[in-house]
């Protein structure tokens, strides 16, 4: 099944998804490159900072297991936008919440969480939508743009603390341009499912969209998201406090540290859906999941700061296709992209709600550094489950 493409111009929509998803990353990393000196401010050990990463999670489940039913209700156009003004004020109460003490963070930061869980879901229905629309591979692109958005983030960030800008006015500054940022740009969003794709299928009351939890298929595509999340995420919350802590790097350098990672990233996603189209999802995924294996290990055992940055691009660029390539794999139905997304994402992103204080339990016995080898478990299941993401076969017909 496909859009028509017959009466749509996908240009503007392409640049507006782009958009959707850089600000997204933008307003990710800006968080995450402040992570070490709000823990610091806040006194926390390892145990209590993945706590405190929790509530990130929390929201996103939240919003993720109704988010299928947001979009099919009101559309991606208008979820994204609501959902970005919601982050902005959630980003801008962490930014100046954490002078007052831990609980103002964690309840800005479940609303950060909720807005970023309606926000992915929304914004990767409209990119199923692009996509089908075109005809080719383009989701990991739209994820490169997120991954883009990360990196300035990161090294906006890393300017901010080399030159010892205040954390409020950093984050607040951030917010408000990602809030307008991404209000103006999603005005070009196309419309989800085209009139001729309507099925009887194709509702959007909460009890169809819980119905898609019990298609195997999308469960397991689920559970390879998930992996290939808590790989990312844990990449993202970790790698910048594992450097300055195993490897007694100062701040500036964890962050760099972070930056290349997420640059990393970006590369896979920017030249992978050369090789997705090919050579086929599952044998791309699998290949990079071992890149990945190998990175973190470098990462983890290796005996000095260089080595460690090494394993951080193998890391990252290993991790870069599965997230987006899973987000394809639910949208093979355009008609059905909204419930199925809702399914895949709440399971991904479980790996961001297990991931932080498993990982800072881990790291109070082990050190943070050392307590990163559990990704390499996830990383096995990717590998074990990778199948589940074959696309799926046209509906047979008749005359």
């Amino acid at each position: 099944m496909s859009i028509a493409v017959t009466a749509v111009d996908f240009r503007p929509a392409t640049k507006a998804t782009y958009a959707a998803f850089i600000w997204a990353g933008v307003a990710m990393s800006s968080w995450a490159t402040r992570i070490p000196q709000i823990r610091d401010a806040l006194h926390l050990t390892p145990s209590q900072l993945g706590l405190v990463l929790l509530a990130i999670a929390a929201g996103s489940i939240t919003s993720l297991v109704a988010s299928g039913h947001m979009v099919a209700r009101f559309g991606s156009r208008r979820t994204v936008a609501t959902m970005a003004a919601v982050l902005a004020v959630a980003l801008t109460g962490a930014a100046s919440g954490y002078h007052l003490g831990v609980v103002p963070v964690v309840l800005s930061l479940y609303a950060f969480g909720f807005a970023n869980g309606a926000w992915d879901v929304a914004m990767n229905v409209q990119g199923a939508v692009v996509e089908q629309g075109l005809g080719r591979s383009i989701m990991p692109r739209f994820h490169a743009g997120f991954s883009i958005g990360t990196v300035a983030g990161a090294l906006i960030g890393a300017a901010m603390v080399a030159a010892h800008v205040p954390v409020t006015l950093h984050l607040t500054v951030t917010a408000v341009a990602v809030g307008l940022g991404t209000i103006y740009a999603v005005r070009r969003f196309v419309p989800d499912v085209a009139a001729e794709e309507q099925t009887p299928e194709s509702g959007t009351g909460l009890g169809h969209t819980l119905r898609f939890w019990r298609e195997p298929r999308t469960l397991l595509v689920g559970v390879f998201v998930l992996a290939f999340a808590f790989a990312e995420g844990t990449g993202i919350d970790w790698i910048g406090v594992a450097v300055i802590d195993g490897y007694d790097a100062p701040a500036a350098v964890g962050t760099l540290a972070f930056a290349l990672f997420l640059a990393a990233m970006t590369t896979g996603r920017w030249f992978g859906p050369w090789l997705l189209d090919r050579y086929g999802r599952v044998p791309v995924v699998r290949a990079l999941a071992v890149i990945s294996l190998a990175g973190l290990l470098l990462f983890v055992f290796g005996p000095s700061t260089p080595v460690a940055f090494g394993g951080a691009l193998l890391w990252g660029l290993g991790a870069s296709l599965g997230f987006p390539v899973g987000m394809s794999a639910a949208s093979d139905d355009p008609a059905l992209a909204a419930p199925r997304v809702s399914v895949v994402a709440s399971i991904g992103y479980c790996a961001f709600l297990g991931g932080p204080p498993l990982i800072g339990f881990l790291g109070d016995h082990v050190t943070v550094v050392r307590a990163l080898a559990a990704v390499a478990v996830l990383l096995g299941v990717a590998l074990l489950v990778a199948g589940a993401i074959r696309p799926l076969q046209p509906a047979p017909t008749t005359d």
